[in-house]
């Protein structure tokens, strides 16, 4: 029960950290418009900026979320979540004060690094604990069930923010920031490589399996070490591309995230920016659409997610999931109609099951000892596409939103990216026929050596 306690109060604090975060979004383009290039719709300067931060945010969490996670298989994870939970605060603090042209910038300079420590860090650190504390053949459902209160949050933060003015929501998010980072100091318990030791029970399985559950994690934890030990106090690089092309499910895991990533990038660098010059969306639009999206993704996490998980393996989810993110990125590229991105919006039933699905393979393949380190990498390749992204994406989308478009079609960045989720769609279908002889065959190899 004490372990069920600490899984419930992770859930808690993962709601308001993502409560937080999410709440900003909806008005954040606007904010930057005025500042920017107030009483206009279409701005390039605006667009390059977003992508400018995400491209040195992406740069930073490449580095920071790997070390932080490995740190954590070390010292534990409640030490390292406090950095993302307090740093996370300063941004939305300095929009709440005043979002005059001077204070953005401020606010654009704090966000960008303010992101290189929370942007991926704390997914990692979130999904790390989960790991310490369910036994594996769970771990799917319970990272689904992890997933689906971030995504709660992230739909009841994006509800706040639709019916609250501009400077409320950034006070709003700062007092439930701050509360965030209290909360997980006074109630988290703190958990570690070795959370699931001898006699532990999975929380989530029923008390009759108990011993199922034990005997579930401790073939788990029998897994050998990926990394080779070292001196050092943090692995090199050389460790973590071994790590990650130690196995066919790991390399195909790493793949996967890469191309899917870009892809999701590349939507979000254009979408909003998109939607406001196709469309005229504007903050309540925005959040109209989140909201759907959102709504979508909880309803999957929270209950699609966990009764697939108990009939069909994390490769079947993942294929579902990257079929439904490739209708749902196409859609909004060939929007026709104000309405259609709405509908488009609910295809994330589905795409809501790739990350839980690919974090699964990745966890399943290491030791308890490793699954801070594994998820970091998993979190530094989305970052790593993170930073291709807006290079690619900002300026294909300012190019084809201006008067000097080779050809008049406004979402064909949006359509770019689907095409990388179609790629990621196609290696995944490939992998399906692949990491079966060939996973056992690397890890006979890998014990060899």
């Amino acid at each position: 029960m004490k372990d069920l306690a600490g899984l419930g109060n992770l859930f808690v604090a993962a709601f308001l950290f993502h409560f937080a975060s999410y709440m900003v979004i909806p008005a954040i383009t606007d904010v930057t418009m005025d500042a920017v290039c107030p009483g206009r719709d279409e701005c390039s300067v605006a667009i390059y900026l977003a992508g400018f931060q995400s491209a040195i945010t992406g740069l930073g969490a490449l580095v920071v979320t790997p070390i932080v996670g490995n740190l954590s298989d070390k010292y534990g994870r409640k030490a390292l979540m406090t950095l993302p939970v307090t740093v996370a605060v300063l941004p939305s603090f300095i929009l709440a004060c005043n979002r005059s042209k001077v204070y953005f910038y401020v606010y654009y300079v704090v966000r960008i690094v303010a992101g290189v420590f929370c942007d991926g860090t704390m997914q990692c650190l979130l999904l790390a604990y989960v790991a310490d504390q369910v036994g594996a053949r769970r771990r799917a459902a319970a990272f689904g069930l992890l997933s689906g209160v971030s995504m709660a949050g992230f739909v009841s933060g994006t509800l706040a923010a639709r019916f609250l003015p501009t400077s409320s929501t950034f006070q709003v998010a700062t007092a439930v920031g701050a509360a965030t980072a209290i909360y997980l100091r006074a109630f988290v318990p703190d958990s570690g490589a070795n959370s699931l030791g001898d006699g532990a029970c999975d929380p989530l399985l029923q008390a009759s399996s108990c011993s199922t559950a034990t005997s579930s994690s401790s073939s788990s934890d029998d897994l050998s070490p990926m990394l080779p030990p070292h001196k050092g106090a943090l692995p090199s690089l050389s460790d973590m591309v071994a790590l990650l092309t130690s196995s066919m499910t790991m390399s195909g895991a790493a793949i996967v995230t890469f191309f899917y990533s870009l892809g999701e990038y590349g939507l979000q660098t254009a979408l909003l920016y998109y939607l406001k010059a196709q469309f005229g969306y504007s903050k309540d639009e925005f959040a109209n659409l989140l909201l759907i999206a959102g709504a979508a993704g909880m309803l999957s996490q929270l209950t699609v997610m966990p009764v697939l998980a108990r009939f069909v393996d994390e490769e079947i989810l993942l294929i579902l999931g990257l079929l439904g993110g490739c209708t749902h990125v196409f859609l909004y590229g060939i929007a026709w109609s104000y309405w259609v991105p709405y509908f488009a919006a609910v295809f994330v039933i589905l795409s809501a099951l790739i990350h839980p699905s690919i974090r699964t393979k990745a966890s399943k393949s290491v030791g308890s000892n490793e699954q801070g380190i594994v998820q970091g990498c998993i979190s530094g390749i989305n970052s790593f596409a993170g930073i291709l992204a807006p290079l690619i994406f900002t300026p294909l989308t300012a190019w084809f939103l201006s008067e000097t478009a080779p050809f008049n079609f406004k979402g064909f960045s949006i359509m770019c990216a689907g095409f990388c989720t179609l790629i990621a769609f196609v290696i995944s279908m490939r992998m399906r026929g692949k990491s079966g002889a060939n996973e056992k065959l690397a890890i006979v190899q890998h014990g060899q050596a």
